[in-house]
Order: C-alpha cells, then structure tokens, then sequence
C-alpha cells in the first residue's frame, strides 16, 4: 500500500494500530509455550490468560496518550466507549486465546478502527507468522506489499471453507452443529482453527474460500470483515442481509459462493 497516497488522518490511525498490533505479538511471542495464568470468563471453555490483559493494556494505554479523544472497545473491557467519538477503535488483543492457552499456533491481534459508525482501517497480526494483514476503506487490503484478493473458486464442492463454535455450545441448541453437519458434507474441506480474525484475514487472501459463525462479537469481526471487503469479497449476516457492527452471525466469502453457502447455513 502507498500510505503516502491516504489522507493524513487515515495513515495516522493505520500507523497506529500496525505499531501497537507488532508490540501487541510481541508479547504473545515472548510468552508462548510458557507458564501463565489462565481463567475462565462466560463458561468453562471461555478462557482468558494473563497475555490478553497484557497486550490489552499495552494497546489501550497507547491509544489513550495518542488519541485520548478516541472511543475504545476492547475484549477484556479497557478503554471508554464515548458515545460523542467520531473514532472508535474494536480491539481484540489476543484473538484465539484458547488455542494460545494450549499452545496451539492459531493466534492473532485483531484491531478494527471506526469513523462514524462505519470501519475505515482493519489491522490483523499474526505473530508467529509475522503477518500483518490490513486495510482501509477504498484503499484495498494487503499482506505486506502484497495486495490481497479473494479466491475465484465457483465451485462449492471444491471449495475450503472455516467456521468456528460458541462458548455456550454445552447448553445453546442454536450451537451450528447441524449447519456444520450439511456443510461439511458439500465441500472439499472444513476447518475449525479457533480465531475469527485470522480466518476473515484467510478469506481475504484466498486461503479459505469462505468462512461462516454465530454469536460473534464486533472485536471479532471488525478488522477482518473489512478486510474481506477490500480484497472483492461479500459479508453479511445469514439471511444475505448485511452483517451488524455488533457481530452476531457474520458469512463471508468470494461473493461467488456466498448465496451457496447461505443456503446451506442458514435457518431450515
């Protein structure tokens, strides 16, 4: 991306984010597969770790110095959400947290940024990989220099796509199993890696074709589901209307297989 060519504003705010998601994985690098503390938050399978209020703190405290004008909504609850700010900014500091907690490397930094109620800059990071997927509204989405574009795949029966489970799936009857079930039967392949941020940023680069889950929250999809849109492809909720800031049911794809996979996900 040529930042030179966004307007100052913009390219302040990218800039940002791209710092305090590198800072963000950093800590999550340093700790991995090592001893921390973990504890559980909405159910027994809902965790969160001592790195998650690290990198939380870390990216909240800086956005408050640089940007104290600035709305905050973060996972683990720092920062203030002014109804009055024109920029808000959607963190997730550690997005895959069980994963992380088990040492599994399927983990990322999510940050979404608002102007007005709508995204502008979606920064996802990677950093065991040392990807940094982002974007901004009108200006495409990149992995680095490279500038991202979704699959061409037409075909559902050959396409790969992801999906992911809530953490009331012990007790909700709305838990995506029975969609899994029809799904998994119509594709070539069906993955569950456990972060919402990195499959939206997979969709974006045309790793996954598409990528489908309920009862999401708008720190999980708000950098992500930019990005999708900034390299060509369609999100919305499961009926094909567009998908809510506040998260919920967010499908995402190529847009070629986005009313095929709706068919298959949504209400029977």
């Amino acid at each position: 991306m040529d930042k030179s060519k966004l307007n100052p504003e913009d390219r302040s705010v990218l800039e940002l984010a791209q710092t305090l998601a590198l800072q963000a994985g950093e800590i999550q690098r340093d700790r991995y597969e090592t001893e921390i503390e973990v504890r559980t938050k909405s159910a027994e399978i809902d965790l969160v770790t001592e790195v998650d209020h690290a990198c939380e703190a870390l990216i909240v405290s800086a956005i408050e110095a640089d940007r104290p004008q600035d709305a905050i909504v973060a996972e683990e609850g720092g920062g203030e959400d002014h109804s009055d700010s024109d920029w808000r900014w959607v963190i997730d500091p550690l997005d895959g947290t069980t994963n992380y907690a088990h040492g599994f490397p399927r983990f990322c930094v999510s940050i979404g940024v608002e102007f007005k109620n709508e995204t502008r800059v979606g920064v996802v990071y990677d950093p065991l990989l040392d990807e940094m997927f982002y974007a901004v509204r009108g200006a495409g989405a990149w992995l680095g220099e490279r500038r991202l574009h979704v699959s061409k795949t037409d075909d559902f029966g050959r396409a790969l796509i992801a999906t992911g489970f809530s953490y009331d799936i012990r007790k909700s009857g709305n838990d995506n199993v029975e969609r899994f079930s029809r799904v998994l039967k119509a594709v070539r392949g069906l993955r569950r890696d456990g972060s919402a941020a990195l499959d939206l940023s997979y969709v974006a680069a045309g790793r996954l074709d598409a990528y489908w889950e309920l009862k999401l929250q708008p720190w999980d999809v708000s950098a992500g589901s930019l990005l999708v849109e900034e390299a060509g492809g369609r999100v919305s909720d499961c009926e094909g209307n567009p998908a809510p800031r506040s998260g919920g049911e967010v499908v995402s794809s190529n847009q070629r297989l986005h009313e095929t996979l709706i068919s298959y996900v949504k209400d029977q």
